[in-house]
């Protein structure tokens, strides 16, 4: 079975099957075929990486089934978190994160009572443009912004990556997967990728997940949990060396702070600024807004934002349109 989010392709797919001696396979199409992918009746793990906003609807509908899913696409739980929290409760293992830095968080906070924990420290490479002067920062191409100097990753998040909102987006990710305060999450710049993050307990003793900088590993364990594979990523003995941990620069890269700022408004303002933040990306992307003026726009969209109460995946729906309208009105 596939689901192709475009009719056009999906057609074609069903028109082209047997060709490829794919007679039996079942082509399905737009988010109702993909949301009917991610529940199954034959898997007991699915891998959900869709990015944005659409990857709410799958994501639901797996836990629905009760599947255990291996979660990448973090838009999905910042935009329907509230929704998305009741089956994180009852079943804290049923949701396993994949990326490295909740994945991380997840594999130190294992067997910890979560009453001895006084902070979980996301650690951020700092992006492409991180020793990029604020006047410099005024200028640089979406091709500087793509050349990230760690991973290699999809469009939307490495640009995320450089104005730091990713960071934002995985403080409230944080927060629905590990029910834990906004005033215990923060973030540090750590330029080697080694470790992947920590958690500080009350009694002052800190726990770091390291590994080499490969997304492997967590996609792995993610599967996998809670076993663990053998040899998927080299140990870390070949990149012994100085490991280093800055507070991130908010003058520069501000946009690290919208997170605890949607997150602490609530209701639907976390899904409204992942939302408002695809948009202002693709803008960037092609050309229409400078780098700067991602963040810019997001703080004033912020500002006269007034969340509603997520009684439904309907009301996300009907925000994420009036959402799309107002980042219009801030772009003339």
């Amino acid at each position: 079975m596939i689901a192709l989010d475009d009719p056009e392709a999906a057609s074609r797919a069903e028109r082209e099957k047997a060709a490829f001696g794919l007679e039996h396979l079942v082509v399905l199409s737009g988010p109702q075929g993909i949301a009917r992918c991610a529940e199954i009746d034959e898997a007991t793990v699915v891998v959900h990486a869709v990015p944005g906003f659409a990857g709410t609807l799958p994501l639901i509908r797996a836990l629905e089934k009760g599947k255990r899913v291996a979660f990448a696409g973090k838009e999905a739980l910042v935009s329907a978190g509230d929704l998305i929290e009741p089956y994180l409760r009852e079943n804290p293992g049923q949701l396993v994160p994949v990326d490295s830095e909740h994945s991380a968080l997840f594999q130190c906070l294992l067997g910890e009572d979560p009453e001895s924990v006084a902070e979980l420290v996301l650690t951020a490479s700092g992006g492409a443009l991180r020793d990029y002067s604020a006047e410099r920062l005024r200028e640089v191409t979406p091709e500087e912004v793509l050349a990230h100097p760690t991973w290699k990753m999809g469009k939307k998040v490495t640009v995320d990556s450089a104005t730091l909102v990713n960071k934002s987006l995985e403080v409230m990710e944080a927060h629905y997967l590990f029910g834990v305060p906004y005033e215990k999450l923060k973030v540090v710049i750590h330029r080697q990728s080694i470790v992947h993050s920590m958690v500080t307990f009350v009694d002052g003793s800190t726990k770091a997940q390291a590994s080499v900088p490969d997304m492997s590993l967590a996609i792995s364990y993610g599967i996998t949990y809670p076993g663990r594979r053998p040899g998927v990523v080299p140990s870390l003995s070949p990149y012994y060396g100085t490991l280093t941990f800055e507070e991130p620069d908010t003058e520069r890269f501000p946009g690290v702070l919208l997170g605890h700022k949607a997150g602490e408004m609530g209701g639907t303002a976390p899904c409204a600024l992942s939302y408002a933040d695809e948009i202002l990306v693709r803008e960037f992307l092609a050309g229409r807004i400078g780098f700067l003026d991602i963040t810019r726009i997001l703080f004033r969209f912020l500002e006269t934002y007034r969340p509603k109460p997520v009684h439904s995946l309907e009301i996300l729906r009907e925000e994420a349109l009036r959402v799309e309208e107002k980042i219009r009105e801030l772009l003339l």
